[in-house]
């Protein structure tokens, strides 16, 4: 517990042990003063809020209502009542204190993924500096137990790094010389020598904070239904209180006590406390149980679309597979294997993508830079360079018909690269990816949660395709897309839908889909920019675990809603009719936001 909720606990056993005492007291005025100190003890930080709120425009707040109702109370000597009624207001804010805190804590648990210091190496001695204060390319020490400050590459030493804190996984990762770490990651045994690739602002732990930081500013429609909801109801139950003592004392004046009595009930059945707090309480839960589970939500909105969507579609490469592409099969026809390899190579020698990777660790000639010449990237088709004098092309069969170049029938399972110059075709590569081990799986699921339609979209030809929708059991899929055309066939999708991609090419169609997440993407500035859910790892698993999480959570703010107006509505028509007690209104305000709560905090345990 904090100090400021200790603090509390403190005067509400003061304030019942005074109530016990006055209880027990005979003499009228000792028992009158005991009630008036513990009634000042327990409320007096909720009177004197609502007197300054009055000066700042909320006026009907719940600290004004409760200070009416029990300051009504007394004037009509039901101090007991008054005193009960502020003192289990105050319970249920502790409860609700607490409540908030441990949602809180499962969310700053990630937070402490933020680097303190990083060890900076300069002049061969070791200084301690702030990380926003490490210069790219600079090289940092990251000893046994202390947090990678900053994105990089391993330089120097072996070790296991543990990645819990961002992605869920509690297996610990080998790293050695060439690997690339990120920030937020704790070095467990070894001494690391690492390359800093980005400066702090730029690295993963700061965008993965900012995402954390910024996903309770996006409120789904339930939190604004009820932030809504208590700016028209509180002003309307003010109103019928002040009714329902002025109209039944105009025709029976002696009747003006009972009518108080029952106004002042009214008010304090009609604190919407239990929906003000709960609703929030249970998404802010979703957000932060996810979170630990390596599943970033940027807000509550997202969390609520999420449980909505009835069609989820995939891309293929890095998402459904693995992405580790390797050389299959060459296939040449003027020229001979290890040339056509060695051209492929030079034209892909620039690029990073997963394709062009396997061909350069395919191909064992050293390539010399100086050889390649106007090197040149063309989307969605391929690239093309000038080696050694000559010009060659490496692509699909979409930049074999620009270049009037007949394509072969082919039929091989997994990506074919063909190879060309500017007249006729050279062969062509065979390259496949594998797909990954829960990716079936994660299919199987999504239809027991109820996703009606399941597709794939893809750059790939439609044979292969064809063969890992049917490995997967996806339901639909189209091939041979380019990246805009992606974004058209999302468009003839008329349900609320969820894009996955692996978050680096697939930017625009994340951002077409209602709902778009990330897969492995961490350090990615697409994927965090453009997904409004970022799986921290490359675990497919995760998707069904998130619709899960969002699901329960939607069903938990429902039914803290439906309860909540329930029993007030009950309550209000008994506190009007003179049929209900001071305490019966305690049980609907802070007795139903103890409810509620409760059933909001569900959401911290899986």
């Amino acid at each position: 517990m904090s100090n400021k909720q200790i603090k509390a606990l403190i005067r509400i056993i003061i304030t019942a042990m005074l109530m016990i005492t006055a209880f027990l007291c005979r003499i009228f005025i000792v028992k009158y003063l005991l009630f008036i100190i513990a009634f000042i003890i327990i409320g007096y930080d909720v009177i004197i809020s609502a007197f300054r709120n009055l000066f700042r425009g909320h006026v009907l707040d719940e600290n004004f209502l409760m200070s009416i109702a029990t300051i009504g109370a007394f004037a009509i000597d039901e101090y007991t009542e008054a005193v009960f009624v502020m003192l289990f207001f105050k319970i249920g804010e502790l409860f609700e204190g607490y409540a908030v805190g441990k949602s809180r804590k499962s969310i700053s648990q990630l937070m402490e993924i933020r680097p303190d210091i990083a060890n900076i190496e300069k002049d061969g001695k070791i200084i301690e500096v702030d990380p926003q204060d490490v210069k790219k390319g600079d090289i940092i020490i990251v000893k046994p137990g202390e947090k990678i400050p900053l994105d990089g590459t391993v330089i120097e030493g072996t070790s296991s790094v543990n990645t819990t804190a961002l992605t869920g996984e509690a297996l610990p990762q080998d790293v050695q010389i060439g690997d690339d770490v990120i920030s937020g990651c704790i070095n467990i045994n070894g001494v690391l020598k690492i390359k800093v690739s980005c400066e702090f602002e730029e690295s993963t732990v700061a965008k993965i904070l900012e995402l954390v930081e910024n996903s309770v500013d996006n409120k789904s429609q339930s939190e604004k239904f009820i932030t809504r909801f208590s700016k028209y109801y509180t002003p309307i139950v003010v109103v019928l209180a002040i009714l329902l003592t002025a109209i039944p004392t105009v025709f029976h004046p002696e009747s003006f006590s009972e009518n108080l009595r029952r106004s002042l009930m009214f008010l304090v059945v009609s604190c919407p406390c239990a929906l003000v707090i709960s609703v929030p309480l249970a998404f802010f839960g979703g957000i932060g149980f996810a979170s630990k589970q390596g599943i970033l939500i940027k807000g509550s909105n997202y969390l609520e679309t999420l449980a909505k969507c009835k069609t989820f579609v995939f891309d293929k490469t890095g998402t459904l597979t693995k992405g580790n592409f390797t050389v299959q099969k060459i296939v040449t026809f003027s020229a001979d294997e290890n040339e056509l390899l060695e051209n492929a190579c030079a034209a892909e020698y620039f690029s990073e993508h997963p394709i062009a990777l396997s061909i350069k660790e395919k191909c064992k000639k050293q390539i010399d830079e100086r050889e390649i010449k106007n090197a040149e990237e063309i989307p969605g088709k391929g690239v093309s360079a000038i080696i050694k004098g000559k010009k060659v092309f490496v692509g699909n069969d979409k930049l074999l018909k620009t270049l009037g170049i007949n394509t072969p029938e082919i039929h091989e399972i997994g990506t074919v690269l063909f190879v060309s110059d500017e007249k006729e075709l050279l062969g062509y590569i065979v390259i496949s990816d594998t797909i990954k081990d829960d990716a079936k799986d994660t299919v199987a699921k999504l239809k027991s949660l109820g996703i009606k339609d399941i597709k794939m979209l893809t750059g790939d030809k439609k044979s292969t395709a064809e063969y890992f929708s049917k490995e997967t059991g996806i339901t639909s899929y189209e091939a041979q897309l380019l990246p805009q055309e992606k974004v058209k066939a999302l468009d003839r999708i008329d349900d609320c839908f969820c894009f996955v991609g692996d978050g680096i090419n697939d930017a625009p169609s994340l951002k077409k889909a209602d709902i778009g997440i990330a897969m492995g993407a961490l350090g990615s500035d697409a994927a965090i920019e453009a997904a409004d859910v970022v799986i921290m790892d490359d675990k497919l698993s995760k998707i069904p675990e998130a619709i899960t999480i969002s699901q329960k959570t939607l069903k938990i703010a429902k039914q803290n809603i439906i309860f909540a107006l329930a029993i007030k509505f009950i309550v209000l028509v008994l506190s009007a009719s003179g049929l209900g007690t001071m305490f019966l209104a305690v049980f609907a305000d802070v007795g139903v936001s103890v409810i509620a709560i409760l059933n909001a905090m569900r959401m911290l345990k899986k």
